[in-house]
This record gives structure tokens, C-alpha cells and sequence, in this order.
């Protein structure tokens, strides 16, 4: 109603102005006129009614003729304004008639939603036997409750019919037989809606238990499965229960540790070794880094003695093992002096210091099984080259006590290696050379 109020004051406001422009135009083009004509020629400003057409000419005697173009263009200016103040006048009757249509609208909306309102707190407020909770205790309960309520309601009925029944006994007694048929069905029906509804949680519960069971079952079939794969992917009784055969004198047969070593200022690596080779074992392992193809590496080669080198530094170890029978080695070291010491079937025998001493274990190398690396991870020399089989390789950045290497020797003990430990997901083959099952201490007391 206010932008109509505007809509309003503005159309009348502008009628106004344009006809006080008009008149203002008029006057002053005849006082031009009559000052500056010397013949005295006048002109007459007669009214115009509003429902006569300006392009008619008017009779001679309500009008003075005039030719002046002033006069056709201030003519020509009022028909433009009159023609503009009547399309404002049809917008303002068309915007009325859409403000009303919306006001309506709006009331017969707000009409609504005052009905839906009401119906739905009606709704919510009654609680009858159609609209029963979704758990089956809460509806045996509202069950029990409604039947309570009508058997109260029939009690009171009945006193009623008591105390007002002095010569109406036959009404009274039918009225009575019929409440009472009236609530033996209501409680048949009951009883009808309440067996359905255990009968739906009984259901329910024996779908559920069932899908329980289908889904235990298929667990256990899928870890019972997964158990296999496991067992399957390695063929030996344990995970360190293998050896690694290399049989023959080549530059392409070995084994490699996945694991590399990290830096370190002390190391003890044991194994069990079988071979009979000859002249010289070969080399059991080696280990080398970027810059040094020779960081740790255990050889037997030619006629010399096996040998440690650390750093390319050599140590001579006083051991033989190329008898063919299984023999335990083990060597320490730690770069404190270059302290060394080198083990056979759990006895010291050898130690030797000024080995690399100072100098630290590189990291981020490669441990060759079977063959001495002359750059990381390859180049090897077929001469240099283990013949025989290996086990047990384990490593650790520490010196062990010799108490724990010789329960290692008796196998009395088994201790993996905390930085390389020998398992059969750490130990890949190449060239041929194959990994086979082996539990070492049985197979040592059988050659003995």
C-alpha cells in the first residue's frame, strides 16, 4: 500500500507540473507577441476540454488562427504529454491489479498454513490405536493402557445405569450386553495386533541372527583363506628354516640382502657356511657403497687364508671351513683401534686390532651373498665367487659377548640379527642359485 501511495502522488505530481509548463510557455510567447507587434495583433488562450481531439480543427469562433511554428511545437508538446500521462495511468491501474491479485495470494497462503498448523497439532496431540509406537514393548504397553482405559469406562458406565436404573432394567441390561460385545472385540483385536507384532519381532530377530551367522561364516572363511596364502607363500617350516645353494664358480649366480645397513661404529655378522671348494671357499658376502665396493667384505681366495676387509683394510683370519660339513662363523669389529675378532663353531679363535680403525660403516649400501662386488651391486669376478651353501646370515651393530655366539654355534640359542636378520622375505636369488628348506642344527647333527 505505500509504493502504491508513491505510485500515485508521482502521476498527479507530474500532470500538474506538465500543464503549469504548458500555461507558462503560453503566457510567454504572447507577451512576446503583443510587445513586439506593432500592429497590435492579440492571441487568446482558450481551454481545451479533455475529451477533444487536437488534431480537429476547432470552430473559428472558440480559437484565433495562428501560423506560428512556437504555437504547432508547444501543441505538439502538450499532445506528448498528455499521451504520456495516460500510458502512466493504465501502468498504475495494471499495478494495482497485480498488488491486489499478490495480496490474495498471500492472504489465502496464510490461510493455509494457519489450517495445516492447527491439523498438525491436532495430529500430534491424539494418540489413538492406529498410531502405535514402532517398538513392539512400547506398543504392548499402549496396548494394555488403552484396554485398561475402556474396561474403567464401562465400570463407570455400569454405576451409572445403577444408580438411574429404577424401571429400565431390560434397556440397561441390553445396553450392557451390547458395551460388553462392544469390548470382547476391541480386546479380540488386541490381542489379534499384538500377537502380529510379536510374531514380526520374532522374525526380525531370527533375520537378524541369520544374517549374523552368514556374516561370521564368511570371516572365518576369508581368515581360514588368508591363513593358507600365508602358509603357501614360503615353503619352509619357519621363516628362517631355508639355505641358499650356489653351486657352481660363476659371475652370475647370488644372493641379495633387500635390507641395506645403517651408519655404524661396531658390527658382528654370523652364518653358517658348508663348502668344499677349491683352491679358496670364495666369498660369502660382500658389502659395498657408493665410493667404496669394498666397505665389508669375507673372502677366501686362491691359496690365501680367508680374509676381513673393512674399508678395503685387510685382516687374516685363522679359520678353514672347506671341509664340506657345516661350520658356524662369526666376526667382529669396532672402530675403536680397529678392534677385530673371528669365531669358528662358537671358539675365539683370532683377534687382531688397527683394522680401518676410526672409520665408520657407511650406509645405504648393497649385501652381495656369494660373489665381491667391484662396483655396488655388480661387476663380479667368477674366481671370487662362493661355491657352497649358506645360512643364518644375520648382522648386528654391536659386539656380542662370546657367550651368545657359542649358544648360537650349539644351537642352544637363536638370536636374529637386529639390523639384517635371516628370513626368507629378506633373501631374493639370481642366476640360478636357489633356495631350499633346511632346519640347521638337524641337518649339522646328521653330517656329524
Amino acid at each position: 500500500p505505500t509504493n502504491l501511495f508513491f505510485i500515485r502522488l508521482e502521476s498527479e505530481t507530474v500532470v500538474m507540473v506538465a500543464f503549469c509548463f504548458a500555461l507558462l510557455l503560453l503566457y510567454a510567447s504572447g507577451s512576446s507577441k503583443v510587445t513586439g507587434a506593432k500592429a497590435g495583433n492579440r492571441f487568446v488562450c482558450t481551454a481545451v476540454p479533455a475529451g477533444i481531439d487536437l488534431s480537429c480543427p476547432m470552430e473559428a469562433s472558440n480559437r484565433v488562427q495562428s501560423t506560428s511554428p512556437q504555437e504547432d511545437e508547444l501543441r505538439n508538446t502538450i499532445i506528448q504529454l498528455r499521451e504520456t500521462i495516460l500510458q502512466q495511468k493504465e501502468t498504475i491501474v495494471s499495478q494495482q491489479g497485480t498488488i491486489k491479485e499478490l495480496n490474495s495470494k498471500l492472504a489465502r497462503c496464510e490461510a493455509d498454513a494457519k489450517a495445516r498448523g492447527s491439523a498438525r497439532r491436532k495430529d500430534y496431540s491424539k494418540n489413538t490405536m492406529g498410531d502405535l509406537p514402532r517398538d513392539p514393548s512400547d506398543t504392548v504397553e499402549q496396548l494394555g493402557k488403552t484396554m485398561q482405559s475402556l474396561k474403567d469406562r464401562l465400570e463407570n458406565l455400569e454405576q451409572q445405569l445403577r444408580s438411574n436404573n429404577s424401571g429400565g432394567g431390560a434397556f440397561s441390561s441390553e445396553l450392557r450386553d451390547l458395551l460388553k460385545r462392544r469390548l470382547n472385540d476391541l480386546e479380540g483385536q488386541l490381542l489379534t495386533r499384538v500377537a502380529e507384532l510379536e510374531e514380526e519381532k520374532s522374525q526380525l530377530f531370527n533375520e537378524t541372527a541369520a544374517h549374523r551367522q552368514r556374516t561370521e561364516n564368511t570371516l572365518n572363511s576369508l581368515l581360514e583363506r588368508i591363513t593358507e596364502l600365508e602358509k603357501s607363500n614360503s615353503a619352509f617350516k619357519s621363516s628362517e628354516g631355508f639355505k641358499v645353494s650356489l653351486p657352481l664358480r660363476t659371475n652370475y649366480l647370488y644372493g641379495r640382502i633387500k635390507k641395506s645397513l645403517p651408519e655404524m661404529y661396531a658390527f658382528t655378522v654370523c652364518m653358517w657356511l658348508k663348502s668344499s671348494a677349491s683352491p679358496g671357499i670364495g666369498t660369502p658376502f660382500s658389502y659395498g657403497v657408493p665410493g667404496q665396493a669394498n666397505e665389508i667384505v669375507l673372502i677366501e681366495w686362491g691359496n690365501s687364508p680367508m680374509e676381513l676387509l673393512v674399508n678395503d683394510k685387510v685382516a687374516k683370519l685363522p679359520l678353514s671351513v672347506s671341509d664340506g660339513r657345516w661350520h658356524h662363523i662369526c666376526v667382529t669389529w669396532t672402530t675403536r683401534d680397529g678392534f677385530w675378532e673371528a669365531y669358528q663353531d662358537g671358539e675365539r679363535l683370532g683377534t687382531g686390532e688397527n683394522l680401518a680403525p676410526w672409520h665408520p660403516i657407511k650406509p645405504g649400501g648393497v649385501i652381495i651373498l656369494g660373489q665381491e662386488q667391484d662396483i655396488v651391486g655388480g661387476r663380479f669376478d667368477a674366481t671370487q665367487a662362493f661355491v657352497g651353501e649358506l645360512s643364518h646370515f644375520n648382522m648386528w651393530d654391536r659386539v656380542l659377548r662370546p657367550i651368545d655366539i657359542s649358544a648360537m654355534a650349539n644351537c642352544s640359542a637363536y638370536m636374529p640379527g637386529n639390523v639384517v636378520p635371516w628370513v626368507d622375505a629378506n633373501v631374493e636369488v639370481f642366476g640360478g642359485a636357489t633356495k631350499a628348506a633346511l632346519e640347521i642344527c638337524e641337518d649339522r647333527l646328521f653330517d656329524s
